[in-house]
């Protein structure tokens, strides 16, 4: 097997990664990412956020170029697609894109959601479905039923981001996944079939929904003219594709009940792994298939991932280094002017609900706000470290529900990229919530990667992440933990505070 290779794609909010797996011995042999600065996000109203699904093939072709000038893609083996979660791709009987993808933070949908919570009943939908409809996929397509009915007439199929690239590479076919329904609610996992309560509520056709196919499996093949095109062998199979934060856990090897994963880049969320069903009563935190679930409520096989989403994370970070920072400071640099003022950024407080819906806070939409601040104290510095501190606490704040639920967190395991860069972010996480954090060098492209040979039977699951190493562990600062609560406690009131005000 020596000399061949695993490729794997994260569709990313920002930009398209690509990454080259050695098949042989699981290194990562070359990486590129298309476009090198943030790809836009149209927003034609409060609230809305859209991406065109053509930009996100143009970003995959430019980025596997860039790939291609560093080693050859002819020995690749099997392609992995990682993507965005709960976007609405529409396509006619072509394939073509019949609008914008509404994408994962836009949050028109919401009433439409909670409508469908009320008609199905809050009890049945969290017994099914294992969440409220809320603002995912169905609800966004209910939208576009209800405010574009010219546009809803013409659909032939609808997919995920993942499912749309997937289509492009092999020239037309059109797939999903169990695991890809479940994060759109569309999902009974009561009955282990399409929802049919969902289906009939909002008057959808089950001919919108693509072929299902196993997560790990050789789903579809590169045909002949993308081949060309990307520079990669006609027929290679593409054989897994997932979710970015269930693909997330893959790459850091999180599978089993039990183990956690963490990322932190536009949005962040702490995932973790439940041997058997269960949900929050009020749908902050959601559960959806994971990528080794099976369709049996069995404990022994069954695989579902408690995901905590929190919309502005890395995307707060990019805005303070925007708006905030001195003109052009690192982000090396930035964390270390954050760095030189005390734990707690004396008295100030950011709270960073700025970017949608926030489903920990059911679905409301308070804004990002600053709190505390002193003319006569606080500088850029505390404000940047404010920020920081505020991403961390937002964390800790949804990992509260997650115990609930009785999950432990004892360990999270994260990629070493994005937020957890950060000394102080990753201090205040480990330090506010008592977890020991593991660092890894990976990402979601090498995880698709991973993925793509487990799909292809090129390696079992074992050796998929025999190669992963840790990096760099950080446990709670056990001296400053009295500081970081402090801190901790004061945001917790201060959002408590304003969210009872609104």
């Amino acid at each position: 097997m020596s000399n061949t290779y695993l490729l794997g794609y994260d569709i990313g909010t920002s930009s398209v990664k690509a990454t080259l797996v050695d098949a042989c011995t699981g290194t990562t042999v070359a990486n590129a990412h298309y476009p090198e600065e943030e790809a836009p996000i149209l927003s034609l109203h409060p609230g809305w956020a859209e991406q065109e699904p053509d930009v996100w093939w143009n970003e995959l072709v430019e980025a596997t170029r860039l790939l291609g000038k560093k080693v050859s893609l002819q020995n690749v083996k099997a392609v992995g697609i990682a993507y965005q979660m709960h976007g609405l791709v529409c396509t006619d009987k072509q394939g073509h894109p019949l609008r914008p993808a509404i994408i994962w933070c836009d949050d028109r949908a919401v009433r439409y959601g909670q409508a469908a919570l009320e008609a199905i009943g809050r009890e049945r939908c969290l017994q099914h479905l294992l969440n409220a409809p809320g603002n995912f996929t169905a609800a966004k397509l209910a939208w576009v039923k209800a405010e574009e009915p010219e546009i809803f007439e013409h659909i032939d199929k609808i997919m995920l981001p993942g499912d749309y690239i997937a289509m492009r590479l092999s020239g037309g076919v059109r797939q999903t996944t169990v695991s890809g329904l479940s994060e759109g609610i569309f999902w009974d996992f009561k009955e282990n079939r399409l929802s049919k309560d969902v289906m009939d509520y909002f008057g959808f056709s089950k001919e919108l929904i693509p072929e299902v196919v196993p997560t790990f499996s050789v789903q579809t093949h590169v045909c002949k003219e993308v081949a060309t095109l990307l520079g990669l062998p006609e027929g290679t199979p593409v054989s897994y594709r997932a979710g970015d934060q269930p693909n997330n856990a893959l790459s850091l090897g999180v599978l089993e009940p039990g183990e956690v994963a963490a990322t932190a880049g536009t949005s962040g969320v702490v995932y973790g792994v439940l041997g058997a069903v269960n949900y929050d009563p009020l749908s902050r935190v959601n559960t959806f298939a994971h990528v080794n679930h099976q369709m049996n409520n069995d404990p022994s096989i069954c695989r579902l991932g408690v995901l905590l989403c929190i919309n502005g994370t890395g995307i707060l970070n990019a805005w303070t280094k925007r708006n905030i920072a001195p003109a052009g400071l690192s982000y090396h640099e930035l964390n270390d002017l954050a760095a030189s003022v005390p734990i707690g950024a004396e008295g100030l407080s950011v709270i960073p609900f700025g970017n949608g819906a926030e489903r920990l806070l059911e679905n409301t939409t308070p804004g990002a706000s600053i709190r505390g601040i002193n003319f006569n104290i606080h500088t850029q510095a505390h404000l940047i470290r404010a920020a920081q501190e505020g991403i961390a606490f937002s964390f800790a704040y949804g990992m509260r529900v997650m115990e609930e639920m009785g999950m432990e967190l004892k360990t999270i395991r994260a990629g070493l990229g994005n937020m957890f860069l950060s000394p102080i972010f990753r201090e205040t996480l480990a330090s506010v919530t008592g977890a020991t954090i593991e660092l890894y060098d990976t990402d979601g492209a090498a995880g698709a990667a991973r993925g793509a040979g487990i799909g292809a039977g090129i390696w079992n699951t074992l050796e998929a992440f025999q190669t992963l190493k840790r990096q760099q562990v950080v446990k709670p600062d056990a001296v400053n933990i009295p500081a970081y609560q402090e801190a901790y406690d004061r945001w917790v009131h201060r959002l408590e505070t304003e969210m009872h005000d609104d």
